[in-house]
Formats: structure tokens, C-alpha cells, sequence
């Protein structure tokens, strides 16, 4: 069951197998007790083996498994071992151990992805095999847009276990958008009381002429959140949430009206946006919106704490599809613009997310943001996450910002996966497995100096057309098992990729991901129940530029 993926840096076969028996012991080594008790909770379930508890790595035996820390090993580098002494997994850090555990369970066959044993006599075996691998990217990314569509909390615990199971290890919160707040603010309640439902929703496109004439909603409290930042550490995986700044903001004018433009439009006429696009309703900029929003940072960071895993100091305030209409006819920012002496509406927007970059840097926390970030003048030190194309990862980096890879283009994977007519509400360019897998981050235009702020990539999916879980499946799988190579594995040139390798190896995947209970498009295309006949979507012919 060598069918990995995402594909190791090195495989060596041998000849044989260790058998896991109800005697087989787990031993973890220190620093390393974290992934052991992960690994025993996952394979008791799934296999219904006792694994006791290893006293030392030489008690594993022969049919045992051993996890330990090697200094030796780059942190998420790892070293698996099954021969005739047991199964033995070094890393160079927790995480490291943890990646290879991952491998194991792989190696296990895709009923070791199901919560209870199929049969109480069942051989588990593991074959003989020397594994060597690590990460060519540290950010390794999905962004999940909960704001369109909310996703209630063990759904998203699902998603963190699914990302652990492909080795990715940032999770991009989108936590608040026109179309709902999902996030509990103490401070102030009516952005969850208010902000978190909407009265009806588009279905479709924005140009459909369809409606859900029912409210839609929900919100994460604090102690959700908590939870799934644990969760989440516990599998190595970095939770970045995003508050947006200063567009994409009606949910929270609606929930208070004196964040609007109130100069312009009588804000306390507006309701969470029921309908997709690019909304004109931003937010002012005045004190009295910085001291809100700081307010609600203040609950960010602790919700959100800096020291759980590797990426945890980053916090995102969107910064894109910012509509400067009404600013330009807003005599209060008007005002602000020359108080400040900025040249224009774009400054303006600029003054916002410094603003917060300094705020958050004195608080030891790093700012990344959109592309859109860049217009009027980056902030100092701001990360970007390059979504137009590549042009604004590429200007980044060459100032000497760090920079996550996630081109619409290629990795936005609300784009539709075939051409025909099926597929249900028909998004964007067509993006197939194949386009994903051949999908490379690093454009050439940089210099090796400068793509070494390339802290990695990321897959988003954003939900405006995904009405519940199973929709969002459909969207992301099987397609982010092909990112996650990417972003994992050290590939040759994307023309020079051999996919026919990677489809083989897919076909034992699409075996893991049915135990996992993945509502994923088959390579056949939609089964019936996936389509939305005569639902509009928005497709676009041709091959997506490059940007």
C-alpha cells in the first residue's frame, strides 16, 4: 500500500510486513507524546487494536510502533522505518513526527480512516519500507470562507482533520464578510445578534434570478473557537483568522451603523447582504472605527494566541474589493485624506491597514492581507496573499515582503472542474485536477533571493455558491489532494509532472476519502445528486492569463 501522497521525497521497498496485533505497543518519545496519543486514538478506532502503552522504544518489539524526535531532522522533515525490529517514525519536531504518522496511516490501507473496525478479525499490517521526506513549502494553505456560507464547528473540525490527512498546515479563517459575522465579540454583541444571520440568500450566481427564501446564519462563540485552535495545534496546523478591513464590512455597519459612511448614506437602513459581489458599503475612516476594530483585535489575539504552531502570529484583514465610492464623496474622509496629506481614496485605504500593521506588530503579531494591500504604498512589514495572479506576490517579494502564493486563477477552487454542463453552478475557469496538479507557486521572474519569501501557497474556497458541506466537498476534492502534492512535494517543471503517476496513486486516495465520508466530484463527473441544473453560474471560456 505504497500509494502515497502527497508523494515522498524517497521510498524504499523491502520484503515484508510488520503485523499490528492486540499485543502491539505505541511508544512515544519525549516531545513526541502529542503525536502518540493522536495516533492511538485514531488507530484504536479504526482498528480496534489495544496499542498499549510502549514503556521504551525497545519494547515496541517486532509488531510495534515507536515515535521519537531526531535534533538531526529538519522540524517537519521525517524518517519512517518498518523492518523486522516494528515501525519506527523520526522527526525533527513534533510536527515532523506527526507528517509521518500521517504516512502510517496511509500505509495502513483507507479503512484506517474509519472511526470504528469493519471486523474484529482483521489483519493489519504495514509493509516493509524506508520513507525519507519533508516540505518544500512551510505554508501549506486552505482558506475557508465560512461568511457566505456557515459552516458549524464540527465541519470545520472535519476540515482541520482533512487538511492533516494531505499535510497541510495552515488553516485561512474567513471569519467575517457583507454576508454574515461568524466570530463572537464580547465587547460588542450585536455583531453576532445581528451580523451573523441574513434574512435570505442569492442562490447561484449573482445574476440568478433564484432565492432561499429562508434566513441563514450562525456564528463560532469563544469557547468554539478555542477549540478549534486546539484542535487544530494538536495537528500542527496554524489557524490564521481574517477580520476584513475596511470593504467587505456590511455585517458589521448593519450590526452598527456608525461604522458606515453615515455622510453619504443613512447606514441604519442596511441588513447583512443577502447577495454576492463586490459590495460598496465600507467602512468610514474614522477614530471611532479604528477604536472598534481594535476592540475586536484585542479579542482576535487572545482567541488566537501568537505561540500555538508555526504561522499562529498572523492575523489577515482582508484589504481587498475595497469600493472607494463612497469615500469620494464622504466630505469626513475627504477631510481625512488631507488632514493626513495622502494623495487619494487608495492612501486612504493604505492609512487603514498601517494603521493595523502598526498595531498589531506592538503586539507582537504580523499583518498579512490581500493583494489590494499594495495599492497605495505596502505596509511596512505586511505579508501578502498574491490572489489577482502572481504580479502582486511578485511586487512583494521584490520589496522584500513575505508572500503566499494563491493565484485565482490557478488555486481558487469555487472554479469549475470540467467544462460540461453538469457541473453544478458553474464558476470561473475551468480548472481540472490535472490544471491543479501542474499548479507551480514559485513564478519565474524571481530571483532565487527574492522567491525566498515565498512563504508558500494556498488552496481558497470560497462559498457563495456552496449552500452546505457536501456542495463544498465537491469543490475542494479531489482537487486539493493535487494541491497538497504541490505544495508538499519537490516537483519537476509543471510541463515535465507525470500525472499519469499521480492519477494512479488517486485511485487508492479516492479509497481513503470514501472512508472519510468525502462528498468529492468523481473522475466520471457529478453523480446526479451533485448537479444543480438550472442553477446560473458565472463560467468563462478559455485558458485562464497569466497574471
Amino acid at each position: 500500500m505504497t500509494e502515497l501522497l502527497p508523494k515522498p521525497r524517497k521510498v524504499v521497498a523491502g520484503s515484508g510486513e510488520v503485523r499490528l496485533t492486540a499485543h502491539s505497543p505505541l511508544y512515544a518519545g519525549t516531545g513526541a507524546e502529542g503525536v502518540g496519543h493522536w495516533l492511538c486514538t485514531v488507530l484504536r478506532q479504526a482498528t480496534g487494536l489495544p496499542l498499549r502503552e510502549g514503556r521504551e522504544l525497545d519494547d515496541t518489539g517486532g509488531d510495534g510502533i515507536g515515535l521519537r524526535i531526531d535534533s538531526g531532522l529538519a522540524p517537519e522533515e521525517y524518517r519512517l522505518v518498518s523492518d523486522s525490529t516494528g515501525v519506527l517514525i523520526e522527526g525533527g519536531s513534533a510536527a515532523g513526527v506527526f507528517w509521518g504518522a500521517q504516512t502510517l496511516r496511509q500505509l495502513l490501507g483507507p479503512d484506517a480512516y474509519r472511526r470504528a473496525p469493519l471486523t474484529r478479525d482483521r489483519a493489519w499490517a504495514v509493509p516493509y519500507v524506508t520513507i525519507e521526506d519533508s516540505p518544500r513549502f512551510r505554508w501549506r494553505g486552505l482558506m475557508l470562507d465560512v461568511a457566505r456560507h456557515f459552516m458549524p464547528k464540527d465541519g470545520v473540525l472535519r476540515y482541520l482533520d482533512l487538511m492533516a490527512a494531505h499535510k497541510l498546515n495552515v488553516f485561512h479563517f474567513h471569519l467575517t464578510d457583507d454576508q454574515g459575522w461568524r466570530l463572537e465579540i464580547e465587547r460588542y454583541p450585536k455583531l453576532t445578534e445581528i451580523g451573523s444571520w441574513r434574512a435570505r440568500t442569492k442562490f447561484g450566481h449573482r445574476a440568478s434570478p433564484l432565492w432561499e427564501e429562508k434566513p441563514h446564519g450562525g456564528y463560532y462563540t469563544q469557547d468554539d473557537i478555542r477549540e478549534i485552535v486546539a484542535y487544530a495545534a494538536e495537528r500542527h496546523i496554524s489557524v490564521v483568522p481574517e477580520i476584513d478591513i475596511p470593504g467587505h464590512s456590511q455585517a458589521a455597519i448593519a450590526a452598527y451603523p456608525e461604522l458606515g459612511n453615515t455622510d453619504v448614506i443613512d447606514t441604519t437602513s442596511l441588513t447583512v447582504w443577502d447577495t454576492w459581489g463586490i459590495n460598496k458599503n465600507v467602512l468610514a475612516p474614522t477614530d471611532n472605527t479604528l477604536r472598534f476594530y481594535e476592540g475586536v483585535l484585542e479579542e482576535v489575539l487572545d482567541l488566537f494566541p501568537a505561540d500555538v504552531a508555526e504561522f499562529s502570529s498572523f492575523v489577515h484583514i482582508g484589504g481587498d474589493e475595497c469600493a472607494k465610492d463612497q469615500w469620494r464623496r464622504s466630505p469626513t474622509a475627504q477631510q481625512r485624506i488631507e488632514a493626513l496629506g495622502l494623495a487619494g481614496e487608495d492612501e486612504l485605504q493604505s492609512w487603514f491597514i498601517r494603521h493595523f500593521d502598526t498595531w498589531l506588530t506592538a503586539r507582537g503579531r504580523r499583518l498579512i492581507g490581500w493583494d489590494e494591500i499594495l495599492q497605495g504604498g505596502l505596509a511596512p512589514g505586511a505579508a501578502v496573499s498574491s490572489w489577482r495572479g502572481y504580479h502582486g506576490g511578485i511586487t512583494a517579494a521584490r520589496a522584500g515582503h513575505d508572500v503566499v502564493m494563491c493565484p485565482e486563477q490557478q488555486v481558487y477552487l469555487d472554479h469549475r472542474q470540467h467544462g460540461g454542463a453538469d457541473e453544478p453552478v458553474p464558476i470561473g475557469y475551468v480548472r481540472t485536477l490535472e490544471d491543479v496538479y501542474r499548479f507551480e507557486p514559485v513564478p519565474p521572474e524571481l530571483t532565487p533571493e527574492e522567491a525566498r519569501h515565498v512563504l508558500g501557497t494556498q488552496a481558497n474556497v470560497w462559498t457563495e455558491v456552496m449552500e452546505d458541506p457536501a456542495r463544498v466537498d465537491y469543490q475542494t476534492f479531489p482537487r486539493l489532494a493535487a494541491f497538497a502534492e504541490v505544495a508538499w512535494s519537490s516537483l519537476p517543471a509543471p510541463g515535465e509532472r507525470d500525472f499519469a503517476d499521480f492519477e494512479h496513486r488517486m485511485t487508492a486516495h479516492y479509497g481513503r476519502l470514501d472512508a472519510l465520508g468525502v462528498a468529492y466530484r468523481p473522475p466520471a463527473g457529478p453523480r446526479p445528486w451533485q448537479r444543480r441544473p438550472g442553477v446560473l453560474g458565472r463560467p468563462i471560456d478559455g485558458a485562464p492569463p497569466i497574471v
